[in-house]
C-alpha cells in the first residue's frame, strides 16, 4: 500500500522559512515523479511545484525564486524548501505522486500560515 505523509509544515512571519516533507513507502520512489500542491481556504489545489524521477523541476510563477523541491531517493522523501514566505502562501500543502489515468496517490498535508 502506498503513503505519502508530509511533515514541517507550522506557523511562521511573513520572511520566514520552512521546509516540508515528504515520506513515501510502499512505491519505487526513485522512478517516480512527484509534486507538492496547496489548497488555501476557498480556492482550488494548485500546484507550487514538481520534480521529475530525473530531477528535473518546474514551479508555479508564484513561487520561483522562492521555493526549492528536491529529493533524496535513498530516503524516499521529498522535500519542498520554502523561504521568503507570503501570507499569501498560506494554505494545506499536499505531496503527490502521479500515476497514469487516475488521481495519484497523495499525502494527507500539512498545514502551513504565514502571518503578516
Amino acid at each position: 500500500q502506498v503513503q505519502l505523509v508530509e511533515s514541517g509544515g507550522g506557523l511562521v512571519q511573513a520572511g520566514g522559512s520552512l521546509r516540508l516533507s515528504c515520506a513515501a513507502s510502499g512505491i519505487i520512489f526513485r522512478g517516480n515523479a512527484m509534486g507538492w500542491y496547496r489548497q488555501a481556504p476557498g480556492k482550488q489545489r494548485e500546484l507550487v511545484a514538481s520534480i521529475t524521477s530525473g530531477a528535473g523541476t518546474n514551479y508555479a510563477d508564484s513561487v520561483k525564486g522562492r521555493f526549492t523541491i528536491f529529493r533524496d531517493n535513498a530516503k524516499n522523501t521529498a522535500y519542498l524548501q520554502m523561504n521568503s514566505l507570503k501570507p499569501e502562501d498560506t494554505a494545506v500543502y499536499y505531496c503527490n505522486i502521479p500515476v497514469a489515468n487516475g488521481p495519484g496517490y497523495w499525502g494527507q498535508g500539512t498545514q502551513v500560515t504565514v502571518s503578516s
